[in-house]
């Protein structure tokens, strides 16, 4: 887990571990627009805030 001015940011695979998914699923959920990621790097690995992956976890279904 990384921590910066925009605060905690997770892997997509830290996320896939912490809500019990596969990772693909993860990266589809934030194509879908459904949990907000970062590009990071040249190769545009996702980085997603630790916020708003507990918001999409409290979110009503």
């Amino acid at each position: 887990m990384i921590s910066n001015e925009v605060g905690k940011l997770l892997t997509a695979t830290e996320v896939a571990e912490m809500l019990h998914l596969h990772v693909n699923t993860v990266k589809r959920l934030g194509d879908r627009g459904e949990i907000p990621f970062f590009r990071v790097c040249k190769r545009g690995d996702r980085r997603f805030r630790y916020d708003d992956v507990l918001s999409f976890l409290h979110r009503p279904k």
